[in-house]
């Protein structure tokens, strides 16, 4: 009978939170999130523990109301589900540093350990940005072409976006930690043997990579910008012309 608490409590618990989440207005829960990961990721030059810390519990709050079934299916809410799975990244590379700072590993994989960690958190950050600009995209689609997009705008490809997002996206990480294998190996590999060709050639992608993430990240940016500049005055010139 003990045994059985703490499960009844936890479901308790989350049913309560979902009970809660299904009286209030969701998209305006929803919209608080976005503004939340956008400040986090397309605003601040770099992620800190607070962001971190509310970011993940932005997401966690998101995943119970997006079970709700008073959220409709739709592509946005689809790109938004998408979002909050990525802190799931986060939330592995945060728990794997306290093993590893727990259980001190060994200096010989530190390295290769580390810079997993840090491709998790690179993996988070650029599927984040992506599907934030992904958001951003159709908001523009749906204020100024809301009649011609709807065939664009469809929960099957708010999908496969979301899919070719993460799948890019794991092989630019994979081609880093890939980069950071090679030259631990290259080390002890001698001067001529094909290993040394293949350290020069993953070496040079994984920096022309990093370099076009950045200058891809600026112009996400900077393209964000824009396009809720666009919406804005936009929404401002109707409602003003309503009052009129």
């Amino acid at each position: 009978m003990q045994k059985t608490i703490p499960g009844c409590f936890f479901q308790q618990m989350y049913a309560s939170l979902t009970g809660i989440s299904m009286e209030r207005d969701h998209m305006k829960d929803l919209r608080r999130y976005l503004v939340l990961k956008y400040i986090q990721y397309l605003v601040l030059s770099s992620s800190n523990a607070i962001s971190t810390f509310l970011g993940l519990l932005g997401s966690l709050y998101t995943t119970i109301i997006l079970q709700s079934a008073k959220v409709s299916s739709k592509s946005t809410v689809v790109l938004i589900s998408s979002l909050a799975k990525a802190d799931i990244l986060v939330s592995v590379s945060v728990v794997s540093a306290m093993v590893v700072w727990t259980f001190e590993v060994s200096i010989s994989s530190t390295a290769f350990t580390s810079a997993l960690l840090q491709n998790l958190l690179t993996a988070n950050a650029h599927i984040s940005c992506l599907l934030l600009s992904c958001v951003a995209v159709e908001a523009y689609l749906i204020t100024f072409f809301p009649a011609d997009s709807r065939h664009l705008r469809t929960v099957k490809n708010a999908r496969l976006t979301s899919r070719i997002i993460w799948i890019l996206v794991t092989a630019e990480c994979a081609l880093f930690q890939t980069d950071v294998l090679l030259k631990a190996s290259s080390t002890s590999a001698p001067t001529c043997s094909p290993w040394v060709l293949l350290f020069h050639f993953s070496s040079t992608a994984a920096a022309l990579l990093r370099s076009l993430s950045y200058f891809l990240g600026i112009l996400l940016r900077i393209a964000n910008v824009y396009i809720y500049y666009k919406i804005f005055f936009s929404v401002s010139n109707r409602s003003t012309l309503k009052t009129k």
